[in-house]
Parts: structure tokens; C-alpha cells; sequence
């Protein structure tokens, strides 16, 4: 099941589970309070405050480092031993995120003595937390269960739902051929049709009916449909389950009207300050903290090229409205790497890419120049990738709904690069374009700052490179 939070969908059982491990941090620095300074009030009352602020600090530092990881993530594949390497890694940077809070605000400062002993039962916490519900709680408790109104081929991207991932909201208890139309999915996920909808929702335990009919205009039971909504069934059309459950706008069953009228599209004057103001942040912040890493990148170019060799990269790039700009990057490629003049894909171990761009790229290092693009205001931190004029005019003729993706600003990062493989291909254009819409239906700050937060995995474990 997934729940809608702060314009965003989260699923249940993550949601639950976050709130879980707050309680947990918020009890384990209590707790290495009182083994570092003994029983009695004195554990919980500082001589520079109460004890209760610092532990909130705590908590969200460790909550966030462990979303910068990926453990609050839908998408999660590892297991066992890869969990708890993650679950390691979370807690130290949640133990320095804490730290540098309190060097930023003195007044909460606490011994390193409690910061351990708290870190260390943070590690304890969290993998006990997540054995648990691996083993013991039954996520079908937090699960919706679904019937769908329709078997044609409108109802087929539901039955071709099967990884776990895709899964994790929602339990499938068949489909109900519409009248009239013809079957598309496998005969043995049909519900036999000699009840009524209520009452096939009843006999299932329905909690949600999605309407996926081929043609609505032919035999739409409005009237059954009415009596499971008064019945407390919800009734969803497909588009909206299917964006609220795959986190992108399926495009093969999209149409206008869902666009026009739907929720979503914010473009108000303080959303659009909020863009800004987080731009400035961020890339002030990854400026001051790369400035380092930025200075040996260029280093490590002069010297593998020679010191007349160009160390940045400008590239035109289709922007806001349709606008274009100079992209500045790191120069990863030979100097001649696309000396025909012709636009071309990246490759998988593409031959152009020299020894120190095929480190940066695995880095993702190369992509710091663009904030330099972020503060001049062509783009923003987070948004759809800018793609190249060539390879926008022949997507935009070949995809529908292409150009609206520029109805915002590019973005260095953003909710498709977290959630698909890095993109060289019209089809991987297409998948990576679902994913880009549903960013624009459902932008909003605290969605941004989610993206940044799990970009720092992308980050880390160097997915997606290439």
C-alpha cells in the first residue's frame, strides 16, 4: 500500500519502518547517555541542556544517511550481507552529518564518548529492525488488495507488474472481463464474472478497483462502481494506479485529458523560489566541498593530454522552453571524439574515453562543472537530463510527449537517473521520459531534497556510470 505523504507516494511498510528506526535513534543516544554517564537525571540533563535536542539531531542525521543509501528505497535488491555493509556505511555518515551539526551549532554539542557508544547501538538497532521485518512481518498486512475491471490490452501493463519491487503496494487478486471486450491476459489471473463487482470486492477482500476497460464508452458500470465506492472500495483509473505504484507516467496509456485535469504541475511563484534557493545551496555547498576534487581532475587531465589539452568540455544542450546552452563538463573523450561532426550515443566501454575520463565518469566527477550551469540559472540541481538539439529533434518526432520535459529546467541530477540504467538509446530515451513526467507532475521541495539525498548512492556505488 502506498500512502500519500507531503505530495509524494510512499509505500507503507517503508514508512512504517522509517518511523520505527527514528524511535530507535531517538531511544539509542538516551541509552549511550546513560552507559557513558550513569543512571539518573544527570544522563538526560547536560549542564549545556536537556539531552532531548541532540538526540533529534541524531535521528534525522542517521535517517537521512540512511536514505543517501538506498535503505529506504522501493528498488532495493541486496540482501544479507549487503544490507548490513550498507547499514554500516549509513551509520557513519550519520554519525559525521551529526558531528558537523553540532560544529555548525555549537550549543548541542555532546562528547564523542556518547556519539560512539550511540553509533554503535545505531548499527545494532537497525539491522535488528530490518531482520525483523524481513522475517517475522507479513508485508501483505500493508498491501492493497487489488482487482482490476478489465482484461484487454489496456489492463496488460498491470499483469506484466511481476518483480517484487513492482509489487510491493499492492496484492493482485485478478482481473474481471469488461463486457464486450477481449481478453489479453492469461486466462488463469481471470475472476469468474458471474457476480457482481461489490461482489466479487467482498469475496476477495478488495480493498481497490482499477478501471483498465479497452473503451469506456461501451457498457461502463457506472453504477456498480458507485455502489463500491459508497461500500468503501476505492476506485482508480489505470494511469493514476499505475503512476502511484511504478513511480513513472506510462506513456503507452497515457492520454491529454489525464495531463489537463489531473493533479500536480505546481508552477507557483514560491515553488519557483524554493527551485532557486535550493540551487544556490546545493551548488554552493558541492563548489566548496569539490573545489579540491575539481583542481586534481584538471590536474590529471594536463597530464595524461598534455598541458596545451583542453580540461572542460562545452556541449549544446536543450534547456527550459526549448532554449539552448553551453554545457560544461570535464573532458572524458579524446579531443577528437567526435570529429565528424556527428552526434553520438555514449557507449558501454566506448573506445573515445581516456584512462582518467573513464575514472571521472565512474565518479561521476566529470558532471561537477555543471554547477557552475546551475549558478548562471540554465539549469537546476535537480531535473530531466538536458539532451543534445540532434537527439531532441529526432526523440521529440518519434516519442510522444517528449517536448514537455522541457517545461522545467534541466537538471545535473534527477528522479530518472535514480530510478533507470544511464540512457544511450531511443528506448532507454522512452523509459527514462516516464520517469521525467512524473517528476514534473509531482515536483515539489521536499521531493527535491529526496532526490538529492539518494543521488549521494548513485554517488557512492557508482551505479549507472558510464
Amino acid at each position: 500500500m502506498r500512502i500519500r505523504l507531503f505530495s509524494q507516494y510512499v509505500h507503507l511498510q517503508i514508512a512504517v519502518l522509517a518511523l520505527l528506526e527514528t524511535t530507535m535513534f531517538f531511544a539509542v543516544l538516551m541509552a549511550a547517555a546513560v552507559v557513558r554517564f550513569g543512571f539518573g537525571v544527570g544522563a538526560f540533563e547536560l549542564k549545556e541542556g536537556p539531552l532531548w535536542p541532540r538526540a533529534v539531531v541524531f535521528g534525522a542525521a542517521m535517517v537521512a544517511s540512511l536514505m543517501a543509501f538506498g535503505l529506504y528505497s522501493a528498488r532495493q535488491r541486496a540482501r544479507g550481507g549487503g544490507i548490513f555493509v550498507r547499514v554500516v556505511a549509513a551509520v557513519g555518515g550519520g554519525a559525521v552529518l551529526t558531528m558537523l551539526c553540532f560544529y555548525v551549532i555549537p550549543a548541542l554539542w555532546l562528547g564523542r564518548g556518547v556519539l560512539g557508544y550511540a553509533a554503535a547501538g545505531a548499527v545494532v538497532a537497525v539491522s535488528t529492525s530490518r531482520f525483523v521485518f524481513s522475517h517475522f512481518v507479513d508485508e501483505s498486512l500493508f498491501k492493497r488488495r487489488v482487482l482490476v475491471y478489465g482484461a484487454g490490452k489496456s489492463a496488460l501493463p498491470i499483469a506484466r507488474l511481476r518483480r517484487r519491487s513492482d509489487q510491493r503496494g499492492f496484492v493482485l487478486m485478478g482481473f474481471l472481463l469488461a463486457e464486450g471486450e477481449a481478453t489479453a491476459v492469461p486466462s488463469e489471473r481471470l475472476l469468474e464474472s458471474s457476480a457482481d463487482i461489490l461482489g466479487l470486492c467482498r469475496q476477495h477482500g478488495v480493498d481497490e478497483v482499477v478501471v483498465a476497460m479497452d473503451d469506456r464508452r461501451r457498457a461502463f458500470p457506472i453504477r456498480e462502481l458507485l455502489e463500491c465506492r459508497l461500500a468503501g472500495v476505492d476506485v482508480t483509473e489505470l494511469l493514476t494506479f499505475l503512476e502511484r505504484e511504478t513511480g513513472r507516467v506510462r506513456i503507452d496509456v497515457l492520454n491529454p485529458s489525464w495531463l489537463i485535469f489531473g493533479a500536480g504541475f505546481r508552477r507557483g511563484t514560491l515553488r519557483m523560489f524554493n527551485v532557486r534557493l535550493l540551487d544556490l545551496a546545493a551548488s554552493s555547498l558541492v563548489l566548496l566541498v569539490g573545489l579540491p576534487v575539481m583542481l586534481a581532475t584538471a590536474a590529471a587531465i594536463k597530464l595524461e593530454d598534455g598541458w596545451r589539452a583542453p580540461v572542460f568540455y562545452r556541449q549544446e544542450r536543450v534547456g527550459l522552453l526549448g532554449r539552448t546552452f553551453r554545457l560544461l563538463k570535464f573532458r572524458s573523450m579524446r579531443q577528437d571524439a567526435e570529429a565528424t561532426g556527428e552526434a553520438r550515443w555514449a557507449e558501454k566501454d566506448d573506445p573515445r574515453i581516456t584512462r582518467v575520463g573513464a575514472i571521472i565518469r565512474k565518479l561521476r566527477v566529470d558532471e561537477l562543472p555543471q554547477i557552475l550551469n546551475v549558478l548562471r540559472g540554465h539549469m537546476s540541481f535537480v531535473g530531466p537530463r538536458p539532451e543534445r538539439p540532434q537527439f531532441v529533434a529526432e526523440l521529440s518526432e518519434r516519442i510522444p510527449y517528449y517536448v514537455e520535459r522541457h517545461c522545467v529546467k534541466p537538471g545535473i541530477t534527477g528522479w530518472a537517473q535514480l530510478c533507470y540504467q544511464y540512457g544511450s538509446s531511443e528506448h532507454d530515451a522512452l523509459e527514462k521520459l516516464q520517469y521525467d513526467l512524473y517528476y514534473i507532475k509531482n515536483n515539489s521541495f521536499l521531493f527535491d531534497l529526496a532526490i538529492l539525498v539518494q543521488t549521494a548512492e548513485v554517488v557512492f556505488m557508482g551505479k549507472g556510470a558510464r
